[in-house]
């Protein structure tokens, strides 16, 4: 076969007319050659950081929407699913991916359970990290969220390292906010990478202690502002990701609108393309073409260079995206979940108090991090309640791995005015998480997720809207449209009930996400992610 086009050789930095033969799925020749076509030739784009389980897709699924985007591959952390089914969801997520051409790499999840305050459904101690390593198709350590671990030499923590070390397997990092002595002797145990940085002089630093820093750009978390200035001299050294991304934003794009993004603000095409392309296949070694004679002829057409429309998309020489028709098929699996507890009343949301101040959670727009609040209460009949008027509304979270009683707390910056929402994408160990106006409301958003064991819903006094996610309560068996569309309802639905978020539920997976500061909330209570211990409630 024989590609013609532009050919974009990201390494050499120059464009040229040529012509590209692939034969046994690799790429026989480049030559150049004068024609009239002018579209682009370039290496497929490979998100460095992401957990395939945010988009609600299964792996072959995800495939089918990311190669329209001139996604060949992605890096993928697949700790969600093993917070619920440990090694055996990890092998799911492997052998779904297997049944497309795409390229999915997946690590060795090291933080399952993320922390011990809260209830997971599975554990991976080192001895199952040694277990993964061993598998060739496990590519790396995923990402090292236990900071505090690595910092104060936990040997469970030490363990895994050094079994990524023996496996010669590079460690992937998560540290928000680690600067000094203690990012010293993060990066010294080994770990490399980084896509938690919350600004341009924490990227700086860690970039010149010799780690790779990543652009996210998520549903809800984003760093791209605040990192891209870094890109222009030191993109030997950065790649994008975009860790969680919901199927309705996939839908309309993927790496190609930070490529897109970053072009615009005026960054040389090449060294764009060097973090999109080039640098996720040499720092994890994968067995990813780039563009070059003998490599896998993975590579993707484009109409330019600007705003990178993908046209066409190869990966190992076949054609798996045509002008608009995605070529990967859906293929049957069987569903595995875990899923245990019992329908709740609504006295077991009652916060039975006389306190006159509470610590609260103020959720930011496009942030994983959290700050703490000192608000009045709000009571009624002594029950602590959501204030609507001062958008303190009360939260829970709800262990659906046992019959426990509901953990219960209060957020700001949701901005409900009637109803509730759910999910069973509660970030890390998947319990259930809602917020609502009222204890009604909530028992009814819990409710409906617990009736259809895992998914995301909308609730009011006369309506209720689920998206069902079956799969490890996380996940769809449906197609990437099918999900996304009615995802796209549901979060119409959470605006009409007066979130204000830009992404409401993806916002609320992270309201349980313990290992980044400062004030979440477990299963098991309110915890203070600066000083890792739980806190109470009241002043």
């Amino acid at each position: 076969m024989i590609l013609k086009g532009q050919i974009v050789d990201i390494p050499n930095r120059r464009i040229f007319k040529g012509e590209i033969t692939f034969k046994n799925g690799k790429i026989a020749s480049i030559v150049e050659k004068d024609h009239n076509v002018n579209h682009f030739i370039l290496p497929g784009f490979i998100d460095a950081h992401i957990h395939i389980e945010s988009s609600m897709l299964v792996p072959s699924e995800f495939a089918r929407v990311a190669v329209k985007h001139g996604t060949v591959a992605t890096v993928s952390d697949p700790h969600e699913i093993a917070n619920v089914l440990g090694i055996e969801g990890v092998k799911f997520m492997i052998e779904n991916g297997k049944q497309t051409p795409f390229k999915f790499n997946f690590g060795a999840p090291s933080c399952v359970p993320a922390t011990n305050f809260e209830s997971a459904g599975a554990t991976i101690d080192s001895e199952g990290i040694k277990e993964l390593m061993a598998n060739p198709d496990i590519k790396y350590l995923a990402e090292m969220m236990n900071y505090p671990g690595v910092i104060f030499d936990d040997d469970e923590v030490l363990k895994k390292i050094s079994w990524a070390k023996q496996f010669n397997k590079p460690l992937d990092g998560h540290a928000p906010g680690l600067r000094g002595k203690d990012l010293t002797k993060y990066i010294k145990a080994g770990i490399s990478t980084d896509h938690e940085c919350f600004t341009y002089d924490e990227g700086l630093e860690k970039l010149q202690k010799g780690m790779k820093i990543l652009i996210r750009e998520g549903s809800a978390a984003k760093n791209f502002e605040a990192l891209i200035d870094l890109l222009p001299e030191h993109y030997n050294n950065m790649m994008f990701c975009s860790d969680d991304k919901h199927p309705d934003d996939l839908l309309l794009g993927h790496i190609n609108q930070l490529c897109a993004r970053a072009v615009k603000k005026g960054i040389d095409i090449f060294k764009v393309l060097q973090a999109a392309c080039i640098n996720p296949v040499k720092h994890y070694n994968l067995d990813i073409g780039l563009l070059k004679v003998g490599d896998k002829a993975d590579c993707i057409v484009v109409e330019d260079l600007k705003d990178f429309k993908t046209l066409q998309t190869y990966i190992d020489g076949q054609l798996v995206f045509n002008e608009g028709e995605s070529k990967i098929r859906s293929t049957p699996f069987q569903i595995l979940n875990n899923f245990n507890t019992q329908k709740k009343s609504v006295h077991d949301f009652i916060v039975a108090s006389s306190t006159e101040k509470i610590r609260v959670i103020e959720a930011l727009e496009g942030q994983l991090i959290t700050n703490e609040l000192i608000e009045k209460t709000t009571s009624k009949n002594g029950n602590l309640v959501s204030n609507i008027e001062n958008d303190v509304l009360k939260m829970t979270v709800v262990n659906r791995y046992n019959n426990d009683k509901p953990a219960l707390a209060f957020i700001k910056n949701f901005g409900l005015k009637s109803g509730a929402i759910a999910s069973s994408v509660g970030h890390d160990s998947h319990n259930i998480i809602a917020v609502g106006v009222s204890d009604e409301m909530i028992c009814k958003a819990v409710n409906l997720i617990i009736e259809n064991k895992g998914g995301v819903c909308a609730v009011s006094e006369a309506d209720e809207q689920i998206v069902p996610l079956p799969v490890a309560g996380i996940m769809s068996g449906q197609d990437a449209e099918t999900i996304g569309n009615a995802y796209a309802k549901l979060d119409k639905m959470a605006k009409q009930l007066g979130s204000t978020l830009h992404a409401p539920y993806m916002t609320l997976s992270f309201m349980a996400l313990l290992v980044i500061p400062s004030l979440k909330l477990s299963d098991k209570g309110l915890f203070d992610g600066t000083k890792f211990q739980f806190t109470s409630l009241e002043v």
